[in-house]
C-alpha cells in the first residue's frame, strides 16, 4: 500500500523535516517505489557487498565468481546489477550460498536500504528486518525514520545539505550518479507540487 499524505505528515513531523524532502529521497531511490509491477518487494543486489559478507563467514568468493560472473565481484561495478526484473533471482540464487550474506546484500524497499543497516533501523535480525519491510511502505517509510536518525542524517535532510547527505547515505562517490544534484530536484519538484 502506498504512503499516505498522513503518513508523510508524521513522519516529516517525526524527523522534523520537510515532507518535500522525504519524497525527493523516495524518489531517487525508487522511482517505482517500495514495490514492483508484481507486487514484490523493490530490492537491489549489490555483487560487491555479497563478495565482502562471503569472506566474512569464510567463503572464498573467487571461485564463485567463474561460475556466477554478474553475482559477485570484488569492487563496484555498475556494469553487474542488470535489470530490475532480476534483481530477486540474484537475491534468491545468492542465498543458495549463504543465505545471512546474501540477504545482507541487497537494498531494500522505496528507501532502498541495505540489509546490513537492519540494527539501525531497530531490528534484530535481517529477516525480521525484510518482513517488515515487505508488509508496507507506511513500514519502509518507518524504518527509514529509524535510520536515519540512528546515522545521524536527520540534520542534513532538514537543513537541505544535499550533498552532506548523499555521502551519508550512499557513501563518498554519490557524486557519480549526481545523487545530490537528483535530490534537489525532486525537492524543488515536490515542493511545488505537494499533492503528487
Amino acid at each position: 500500500m502506498a504512503i499516505t499524505s498522513i503518513q508523510f505528515d508524521n513522519a516529516a513531523k517525526r524527523l522534523g523535516v520537510e515532507i518535500a524532502a522525504i519524497k525527493s529521497v523516495a524518489r531517487v531511490e525508487s522511482v517505482q517505489g517500495g514495490f514492483d509491477s508484481a507486487g514484490k518487494l523493490t530490492i537491489l543486489f549489490e555483487p560487491h557487498i555479497f563478495w565482502k559478507n562471503l569472506l566474512k563467514v569464510g567463503i572464498d568468493p573467487k571461485p564463485l565468481k567463474l561460475k556466477y560472473p554478474d553475482l559477485l565481484n570484488p569492487v563496484w561495478d555498475k556494469t553487474l546489477y542488470g535489470p530490475s526484473k532480476n534483481q530477486w533471482n540474484k537475491l534468491i540464487l545468492a542465498r543458495t550460498i549463504d543465505k545471512q550474506a546474501a540477504n545482507l546484500s541487497a537494498s531494500y524497499g522505496a528507501f532502498q536500504i541495505m540489509g546490513f543497516n537492519y540494527s539501525q533501523c531497530g531490528f534484530a535480525d535481517v529477516e525480521a528486518f525484510i518482513n517488515y519491510l515487505n508488509i508496507s511502505e507506511s513500514n519502509q517509510l518507518d524504518a527509514f525514520c529509524s535510520y536515519l536518525f540512528s546515522v545521524h542524517l536527520v540534520d542534513e535532510l532538514k537543513h537541505l545539505d544535499w550533498s552532506g547527505f548523499a555521502r551519508g547515505y550512499n557513501g563518498p562517490f554519490y557524486w557519480q550518479n549526481k545523487y545530490d544534484i537528483k535530490l534537489k530536484q525532486f525537492y524543488d519538484f515536490y515542493k511545488a507540487n505537494p499533492d503528487k
